[in-house]
């Protein structure tokens, strides 16, 4: 046993600091970012961020949505080669640019997966996601998909250290997912003991991804605007949004009425919830490690990512960055004992 006394930090203990700007206007941002990835040909360009691969968040009607915006949207993993080929054959308009397959790591997951790619081969992102980055099964998954899929874009986690990142950035990953228990409606951290404040896992592990030429996403931990801008700030190349996307039109989830008014159910991936949904039940060697809620109907979710972007344009006229690629760059840190005034409440 050791012990590391090193403070980690996650987004409520800390603010960005505010520099002088030439910018005139929000409107003079540029929230486009381009990549060229570590293993794969391809040159990636949009807003970057990510709807989660949740089955209440990551839907067929979110990607579509978002593909409009240019913000990727990873696809649960639970709907069926017959549901991708419906979903493509109306959908042609360069959406492969801004989807991502996601697949588990059993046998089941990679023969899907192959099925998949081998009809619509223009697909471009593959999303390897699993609880627990860190076991070597998982690691030989990410290098035998390599093997199998040289051009696709890999995008391997969760993980929260910078020496996993490495590893899987080496063992053919593009993208590196990072995150253990910062999530809405995740309980890993209550269930196991185990996790990293997320703003600390973002620093830890963009240095170690872009020493190697890699990339990072956040997931996770992020329930506003300004949550997002410290993501970026830290060094995230991308970040996932939950929580922030679910309760719209697009999310999917069930439709409850309480007193009158509508709510959607939004629960976590190792929920008992979505182990009942998609396999049978919790199984008796595990526990579940997330949360069921109900959340208050959003509307479209046009509306929340227009607030989103919105926050982040403002927060690099704060800073003076006129393009997202240059907040890390100027943002400082402070740490802070508190947020925000909250004698008023919504």
């Amino acid at each position: 046993m050791r012990i590391e006394y090193d403070i980690k930090l996650g987004f409520k203990d800390v603010m960005i600091r505010p520099k002088r700007s030439t910018l005139k206007s929000r409107s003079e941002v540029e929230l486009e970012r381009s990549f060229k990835l570590l293993h794969s040909p391809y040159n990636w360009s949009g807003i970057p961020i990510i709807a989660a691969n949740m089955d209440t968040v990551g839907t067929f009607e979110m990607a579509k949505a978002l593909s409009e915006k240019k913000i990727i949207t990873a696809v649960h993993k639970h709907y069926t080669i017959n549901d991708w080929n419906a979903f493509l054959a109306e959908n042609q308009n360069n959406i492969e640019d801004f989807i991502a397959i996601s697949t588990g790591i059993s046998r089941h997951d990679s023969d899907k997966l192959a099925k998949i790619i081998d009809q619509h081969n223009q697909l471009k992102f593959i999303c390897i996601d699993v609880a627990n980055g860190y076991s070597e099964h998982f690691v030989k998954f990410v290098r035998k998909t390599r093997e199998q899929y040289p051009d696709k874009v890999i995008i391997a986690g969760n993980v929260v250290t910078g020496e996993m990142v490495e590893e899987l950035l080496l063992s053919g990953a593009d993208i590196v997912k990072v995150g253990i228990g910062p999530g809405s409606v995740c309980t890993t951290r209550v269930k196991t003991g185990v996790g990293y404040p997320q703003l600390s896992a973002i620093i830890e592990c963009a240095d170690a991804a872009h020493g190697l030429g890699g990339q990072i996403i956040s997931d996770g931990g992020c329930t506003s605007p300004g949550d997002i801008a410290k993501a970026f700030g830290a060094g995230a190349d991308f970040v996932m949004l939950g929580g922030m996307l679910a309760g719209h039109d697009e999310s999917g989830g069930e439709v409850i009425e309480r007193n009158g008014k509508p709510y959607r159910k939004f629960y976590g991936m190792s929920s008992a919830t979505a182990m009942e949904k998609h396999v049978g039940g919790v199984a008796e060697y595990r526990a579940s490690e997330g949360k069921t809620v109900e959340i208050p109907y959003r509307g479209k979710v046009e509306n929340t990512v227009q607030d989103i972007l919105g926050g982040l344009r403002s927060t690099c006229t704060y800073v003076g960055a006129q393009r997202l690629k240059e907040l890390t760059k100027r943002t400082t840190f402070i740490r802070v004992a508190e947020q925000e005034n909250q004698v008023y409440t919504e």
